[in-house]
């Protein structure tokens, strides 16, 4: 027995519905097909956002419409998978006898996951040359023009004209809204 992670197409916005579906019939399949099945995950990633003032965290999936399955994929276990109600097929050359992921690109897809999970970033939503309004600082309500965004860090390069003259200023994301 030889459990390799396989792609899913499924239908969008239904990932974890179609996730627990399979799950509930891998519980109630004999004995045998259960121990074909390993761990069944909607890839995502966590962000940190302010809202109504609050910082939140929030879940979005990385490949909407994917589920990833780790199974040994024998006749059975593909029929329990196929006849699972969203399910579009397997992503692949073969529709019966997909390829299976690349060891090293599940490693890295789940290394991620769980780093996004641990310390989630700041979900950005500004692009350079947006128009944005400064809500917090000593150039509260000033509005200026994004220059530079660095998500790695969470902060903007915002450009703001005081007395004339255009002067750049690095905040916090959470600091400016959209205009």
């Amino acid at each position: 027995m030889s459990m390799q992670w396989y792609t899913l197409k499924v239908q969008a916005e239904r990932e974890e519905k179609i996730r627990a579906a399979i799950e509930a019939r891998v519980r109630a399949a004999a004995p045998g097909v259960q121990e074909e099945f390993g761990r069944i995950l909607v890839p995502s990633e966590h962000f940190t956002e302010i809202r109504g003032g609050k910082k939140r965290i929030t879940k979005q999936k990385m490949f909407p419409g994917y589920l990833l399955i780790e199974v040994d994929l024998t006749d059975d276990s593909w029929f329990l998978i196929m006849e699972t109600g969203g399910v579009a097929g397997f992503v692949g050359s073969d529709r019966r006898h997909p390829d299976p992921m690349p060891e090293q690109e599940v490693g890295r897809l789940l290394r991620e996951m769980e780093d996004k999970k641990e310390k989630p970033r700041p979900k950005i939503d500004f692009l350079v040359g947006d128009g944005v309004k400064i809500k917090e600082g000593p150039f509260e309500n000033y509005d200026g023009v994004v220059e530079e965004v660095t998500p790695a860090n969470g902060r903007v390069r915002v450009s703001v004209s005081i007395f004339g003259r255009s002067t750049s200023v690095e905040l916090e994301y959470s600091k400016v809204e959209k205009l």
